[in-house]
């Protein structure tokens, strides 16, 4: 654990040389994310009555108990594996993560979020030192004269960082604008060593303040569906569940806000939302 001093973080737009050090911190916030799933998707009621099935025909062609239960979970583990990162891409987006990040550095790189620490200590972040340029690879110079059409680059959503010291410490995502006035995290992620520092909620809120001065109503939030984690920390800061409610059922605005499904159509997260 390292002691984090909130006024010093600069949250501002990814940019290109930001991508490796993002998708590093997804590897690592995802870190057990899939099997969570996997296990959450094996163990419903449907899942569990299509692998019985199965299990029945092999025993009769395989003269193992063992083997004919075992062969099908293992079949769909390896289909699962195999699908679910595409599938599920970045939590509350349908595209897959790489695609998400690699498209989202493009626009205005020179935006930042408003840091409310800084106003209550008086401080201002540190200058950053010039971050020193690594030579591309040979594949990411194939990705970085890819032809991004303005479909894609529209539909690719933000990405901000939090930038401490040079160092990508967090980051958040925001998806594209799909609806007017509504704002929609798909993905909160802080590095392992600055947890508990209060950076996932500095991230929340920032981006929270610039969608509230740009206009948005409210702000969904997906979170996997066995993060427990997930679910407390955006409670405290004041989202809701969607279904919780009595008064949803009259909004016709929240009917279109669903969950991301993965096989057999069981979803997979949960949406939360807050009233700017």
């Amino acid at each position: 654990m390292v002691r984090l001093e909130l006024d010093q973080v600069v949250m501002r737009r990814m940019k290109e040389d930001d991508i490796e050090a993002v998708k590093a911190l997804i590897k690592e916030g995802c870190e057990g994310t899939e099997n969570r799933l996997i296990l959450h998707i094996l163990t419903r009621p449907l899942c569990l009555f299509i692998l019985a099935v199965f299990s029945s025909i092999l025993r009769c062609l395989v003269h193992s108990f063992i083997l004919a239960l075992a062969i099908p979970v293992f079949l769909l583990i390896v289909f699962l594996k195999i699908t679910m990162p595409r599938s599920t891409g970045v939590l509350g987006s349908s595209r897959p993560s790489w695609d998400y990040v690699g498209s989202s550095y493009r626009g205005t790189q020179d935006e930042t979020l408003q840091n409310p620490y800084c106003r209550i200590s008086g401080k201002t972040p540190l200058t950053k030192r010039p971050r020193r340029r690594i030579a591309p690879k040979e594949k990411d110079k194939e990705m970085s004269t890819e032809t991004i059409t303005p479909e894609r680059e529209q539909a690719a959503g933000q990405v901000w960082v939090a930038d401490c010291d040079s160092d990508i410490i967090g980051c958040i995502f925001r998806e594209s604008e799909k609806r007017a006035g509504i704002g929609r995290i798909c993905r909160c992620v802080t590095g392992s060593w600055y947890r508990r520092e209060g950076l996932g909620r500095l991230l929340v809120q920032s981006l929270e303040q610039r969608e509230r001065e740009s206009g948005a109503r409210r702000v969904y939030a997906h979170v996997p569906y066995p993060s427990k984690v997930g679910e407390v920390f955006f409670r405290k800061l004041g989202y809701r569940q969607y279904g919780e409610g009595t008064d949803e059922e009259d909004d016709e605005e929240m009917k279109l806000e669903t969950p991301e499904r993965g096989f057999l159509g069981y979803p997979l997260t949960k949406v939360f939302f807050k009233d700017l």
